[in-house]
């Protein structure tokens, strides 16, 4: 069979294409699944195909280490799940490897000093509060409970992760996590009662704000930009340098108390951008809601505007951008396409050309997007992604025909 050609008339055709945000990423959290490498691979070329530039992996949580680590190398040994399912150094480079040839950054998130049940296993010495049961409720958004002992002399561990990671990872950013701290684990701990007790002035609310201000000077001492949540700062008091780069993922509102203090900020408010909400709960013996549903739809994803509640054009800069959250709890290899796309494609449009119209100057119709964010559905599954479907195909081809009435 003969080439095929197409002939574009007026050419040459220049394009200029800036994006409205610089930082567009997904989180994607591998602690509580594991994601085999493929798997990441085929979210990088997912994520290229669609202008996103910023892989944010929540690599280690409370309920598993599956990163290999030569400085403690005991953390892998007893916090991996398995030793067949851990990423070693080299697939670690081979997956920045292969998201640098597609433009985008690999930012490692060590989340500290909450969450880090899973470093009990190997070092119990330097923990509180270690899986309180059965009423973990009091003691943290999830089970198991468990924090690094922040009063504890040992307490170079956090350092010592900083310094090893921070190596491997070749990116700037660092995320320290910093997120759902809970005051009464460290207050039940007898070595951190009796720390406050020995040292006048001393409180728990100053070993946090001592602990996070340490924690981000060894991440700038390791030439990075530190990225932390935004409730810790908020709920406890603690400022940093300006240098430093705020996650604001508990409401909406926050994005603009964030660049308020002068800091730089990435939207990930959950009402909005977690993509693992709408399934129920993970635990076992209860049958209703888990605490972020109902599902985010690709409509509530597109209609956001991380700007649009900050007026001061200066401060607007501050907000760096957004990323989409894909928590696994119930998500792993075997979903993540599902999970992730096409949602996340409608966020990377918004976050390319901005949910405002520019002829207008009001948020654009989301009518008008669902034919083009469908035919771009079926551009990724002839790429090999498996994305959700968004509509019957009756609607796609009627699409006239199904909207909401009230919404006309």
């Amino acid at each position: 069979m003969p080439p095929s050609y197409q002939l574009i008339k007026n050419a040459p055709v220049k394009t200029n294409d800036t994006p409205k945000f610089v930082y567009r990423g997904i989180l994607l959290d591998t602690s509580r699944n594991f994601y085999h490498v493929d798997s990441i691979l085929r979210t990088l070329d997912a994520m290229s195909n669609n202008k996103l530039n910023v892989l944010h992996w929540h690599i280690v949580d409370a309920f598993s280490w599956p990163v290999e680590s030569k400085v403690h190398p005991e953390l892998t040994k007893k916090g991996a799940y398995s030793t067949d399912i851990l990423y070693p150094y080299e697939e670690i480079k081979k997956i920045i490897n292969y998201a640098k040839s597609r433009t985008i950054r690999v930012m490692p998130e060590f989340n500290m000093p909450g969450n880090t049940f899973i470093v009990s296993d190997a070092h119990p010495e330097i923990m509180s509060c270690l899986n309180k049961q059965p009423n973990w409720d009091k003691f943290g958004p999830e089970p198991p409970s468990g924090q690094l002992n922040i009063a504890d002399p040992r307490g170079s561990f956090a350092f010592d992760v900083i310094t090893e990671y921070s190596r491997l990872f070749v990116d700037l950013g660092f995320h320290m996590g910093g997120g759902s701290l809970n005051l009464d684990w460290w207050k039940e701990d007898p070595v951190i009662e009796l720390y406050v007790c020995d040292h006048p002035g001393e409180s728990i609310e100053s070993l946090v704000k001592g602990w996070f201000n340490q924690t981000v000077g060894k991440i700038q001492e390791m030439g990075k930009v530190p990225f932390a949540r935004e409730d810790s700062m908020l709920n406890f008091g603690y400022e940093t340098k300006n240098t430093t780069i705020v996650e604001a993922w508990v409401s909406e509102d926050l994005v603009s108390k964030v660049v308020d203090k002068g800091y730089r900020a990435i939207a990930t408010s959950w009402n909005r951008y977690y993509l693992d909400c709408g399934r129920g709960s993970w635990l076992s013996n209860f049958e209703g809601s888990s605490w972020c549903d109902p599902y985010k739809g690709w409509q509530k994803i597109y209609s956001y505007n991380p700007r649009a509640k900050i007026t001061d054009p200066a401060k607007q800069k501050l907000v760096l951008g957004g990323e989409v959250a894909l928590w696994s709890a119930q998500s792993d290899e075997t979903t993540v396409d599902r999970n992730l796309w096409p949602r996340a494609a409608a966020f990377a449009e918004i976050m390319w050309t901005s949910s405002i119209d520019p002829n207008t100057n009001s948020t654009k119709d989301i009518g008008k997007v669902v034919q083009r964010l469908t035919n771009h559905r079926f551009r990724m599954a002839a790429r090999g992604n498996m994305p959700e479907p968004l509509q019957p195909l009756w609607c796609i081809r009627h699409p006239e025909s199904c909207k909401h009435p009230a919404a006309l």
